[in-house]
């Protein structure tokens, strides 16, 4: 029987992210802070309404629902709906949480890798704190003592998207994924070959999702060799174009 999903092997490790992958669809929407660096128009409350991480003097004006906007001889009229009543405000300047510069947001890694220009400077990227310098010491000491997955499910894969944004500590960043890597892989495939017919939940409730995957290829190589050695395993077969060869072989005996 065929399963229903045949699964995609992401990219997030490489220079860009496999979309046909849905890890990688998962990991591209993880939130990423960022600071923006220049004013963007008429954007401001769309950002801050889909944000957690605004700040507090720019954040939207709580009970404040944004209608569409109108410009008349220049000026921004701005319908807004507060509770049940509807008011029209006509600013000189735009308020801070609709001009959105300066402020802190998060946004997903796609929307993130989108807007970043070294040229242009539309926002600055913030480092998460499990890639910061406080972490990666951490992760140097003993990097198994670390729950990947409540810090973060794509740990490596978000952390070799975060090298594109140019900043000052991607040698160590890069340095501090790989040295994770290589203290962890061990444990992992020592725990997937030492676990057969058993409940594996609590092993693979501490990895990352490509660590899980490296256990569950572990699992499976056990599982086939397990088979093997009992007998149940699929018989070696000779191939057609042996077969084939036999037959013409003996064809040609006979004549």
């Amino acid at each position: 029987m065929s399963e229903a999903y045949f699964r995609v092997q992401s990219g997030a490790l490489g220079p860009e992210e496999n979309f046909l992958s849905l890890d990688d669809i998962l990991m591209s929407h993880e939130k990423l802070p960022v600071r923006t660096e220049t004013a963007m128009p008429r954007l401001g409350a769309f950002f801050l309404e889909r944000s957690g991480g605004a700040e507090t003097d720019n954040a939207v004006p709580q009970g404040l629902a944004l209608l569409p906007r109108l410009e008349c001889s220049g000026v921004l009229w701005l319908t807004v709906a507060l509770t049940s009543q509807a008011q029209v405000i006509l600013p000189s300047q735009p308020p801070a949480w609709l001009r959105l510069q300066g402020s802190k947001l998060e946004l997903p890694l796609w929307l993130a890798k989108g807007l970043f220009d070294n040229k242009r400077r539309i926002l600055s990227v913030e480092l998460p704190k499990i890639y910061q310098e406080g972490w990666r010491t951490v992760f140097s000491a003993d990097a198994n003592v670390v729950d990947l997955h409540k810090m973060g499910p794509h740990f490596y894969g978000f952390g070799s998207q975060l090298l594109h944004f140019d900043s000052p500590e991607n040698a160590d960043i890069s340095q501090s994924l790989l040295q994770t890597f290589i203290g962890r892989f061990r444990r992992i495939m020592d725990s997937s070959q030492n676990a057969y017919n058993e409940d594996t939940s609590a092993l693979v409730a501490r990895l990352d999702e490509m660590e899980r995957g490296l256990f569950q290829t572990g699992q499976k190589g056990l599982n086939d060799f397990q088979c093997w050695e009992k007998g149940q395993a699929s018989q070696i077969t000779a191939s057609n174009l042996v077969q084939n060869y036999k037959k013409r072989k003996f064809t040609d005996l006979e004549d």
